[in-house]
């Protein structure tokens, strides 16, 4: 049942009321992808987090003002979030890629 299933992982700087998301798709998790001068590095110190589905993904990044996507699922969390949309996703070695900053 992995393959609906999304790393998700939070860091909250409670001093600056911010909370920071990562969010990516497991088998992507350690691979880096690059693309003419374009690189993403999905480092598992970075996104390896709580396994959760999209659902529940959602449920967090609704809270976050910082977050960054890696993959279809976590982008899918991200569309359905209302926190992207399509013009905001990049694509690298095919791998999709967002990045969400709440503007205070």
């Amino acid at each position: 049942m992995m393959e609906s299933m999304v790393y998700v992982k939070v860091w909250k700087f409670e001093d600056r009321g911010e909370v920071m998301v990562a969010l990516c798709d497991p088998p992507l998790l350690g691979k880096t992808f690059r693309e003419g001068r374009l690189k993403l590095e999905v480092k598992q110190e970075f996104y390896e987090g709580e396994l959760m589905s999209v659902d529940e993904a959602v449920e967090v990044i609704k809270k976050a003002t910082v977050v960054n996507f890696v993959g279809d699922l976590a982008i899918e969390c991200g569309l359905k979030a209302g926190l992207l949309h399509e013009e905001s996703i990049i694509r690298i070695s095919g791998v999709p890629h967002a990045q969400f900053i709440l503007m205070l």
